[in-house]
């Protein structure tokens, strides 16, 4: 077999370290590729004032609710409000035909005349009567006889009274006054009609300022926002949000908590006063309420757009020497758009809110401050 030329051999030999020096090129550029610094926008981790609370779902309740019903029956003969008008104590709302009620006061009041006027004559037919008897005119059967007519007639008297303040009080109710001042609801008769205690309720009327607001609490849940079975409830206040996220702008006290446990759902009722000036608040809405207590706790609180999850609970990336580094933490109540920290973070920490999508642990990172919203 011929030698191979010892040119070859060099040619081949630089050949094949050409290839060798390529492919170790090749094999280097993904690890540099790995190493160039991803771009994350970061904030420091911050303290804030939190207040120990609890959110609950309530629904408002008027201070004071009445039923407008008829007391006495009769023609509608005027309906004297406008449906929704706020209106005073003692303003009248209905009138049912007077007339009858009218001639039933003026039967009764002759009755009760009639009455007296045989009162006056049993007295006078028992002082005879005893006058005929000192005289020994007369017997005593006519004497007590007498006595008897006279207490009869006092008996008549008194049922003619009460029969007359009857028939005044039936004609004071053809008047429906409103017996609380507040806002009527629809009318659910109209002039014309026949109204009377059967006829259900004829409109509603709500008390607007204050409101209360009512909803059920966990003992659990209730002892955790005031943190002593002691604690006087004057020290937790309350503020409510809306169904579309918006807050009321007043606060609220507690100021009854019910003396019993539901046993079906394990709960108990708690009331908050809510001033309502500006007639915001309406009977039978549902709100959420916060209960929190007056006395804050400073904590560590981190961005929500930080927080990340996985099968092993909540994380967030730092920054440390310039790479991105895992926190386990432990989370606790959200306050606006950051939430509490309860572990795992420690203040001034350099957190990653922007560029989370890129960011894998240990990979170099050039950071940039972000602007916080936290107040």
């Amino acid at each position: 077999m011929a030698a191979i030329p010892s040119s070859l051999k060099v040619r081949s030999a630089i050949r094949a370290g050409a290839f060798s020096a390529a492919l170790a090129a090749m094999l280097a550029a993904p690890a540099s590729l790995a190493q160039t610094p991803v771009r994350v926008g970061v904030v420091a981790a911050g303290t804030k004032e939190i207040s120990k609370g609890a959110d609950f779902v309530g629904r408002v309740d008027a201070v004071e609710k009445v039923e407008i019903r008829a007391r006495v029956k009769g023609y509608l003969d005027s309906v004297k409000f406008e449906e929704g008008q706020a209106v005073k104590v003692g303003e009248p709302l209905y009138e049912i035909e007077p007339a009858l009620f009218q001639a039933d006061v003026e039967q009764a009041q002759g009755a009760l005349e009639r009455a007296e006027a045989s009162k006056t004559l049993a007295e006078i037919q028992l002082k005879r009567a005893e006058e005929l008897l000192a005289k020994q005119a007369g017997t005593a059967v006519q004497r007590d006889q007498a006595a008897a007519s006279d207490q009869q007639a006092g008996g008549a008297v008194l049922s003619a009274k009460a029969s007359l303040a009857t028939a005044q009080i039936n004609l004071g109710y053809a008047s429906i006054l409103s017996p609380i001042k507040g806002r009527i609801g629809m009318t659910n008769v109209t002039k014309g009609n026949v109204v009377g205690p059967d006829s259900g309720v004829l409109a509603t009327i709500v008390s607007e300022d204050p409101m209360y607001v009512t909803f059920p609490v966990s003992q659990r849940e209730f002892l955790r926002v005031t943190g002593d079975a002691k604690s006087s409830l004057k020290d937790v206040g309350a503020t409510l949000s809306f169904s579309d996220g918006s807050q009321y702008a007043e606060s609220g006290r507690i100021d009854f908590v019910d003396v019993k446990v539901d046993r079906s759902t394990d709960t108990i009722t708690v009331r908050a006063n809510f001033p309502n000036p500006q007639e915001k608040l309406k009977d039978g809405e549902l709100v959420r309420v916060r209960l929190a207590s007056d006395a804050p706790v400073s904590k560590i609180v981190v961005p929500q757009s930080a927080l990340l999850a996985d099968k092993d609970g909540a994380y967030i990336f730092v920054v440390e020497d310039g790479k991105a580094a895992v926190r386990r933490i432990k989370t606790g109540a959200e306050s606006g758009s950051d939430i509490v920290v309860e572990s795992g973070v420690s203040g001034g920490d350099i957190v990653i809110v922007e560029g989370l999508q890129n960011v894998r642990p240990g990979a170099p990172v050039t950071a940039s401050p972000v602007a916080s919203s936290r107040s």
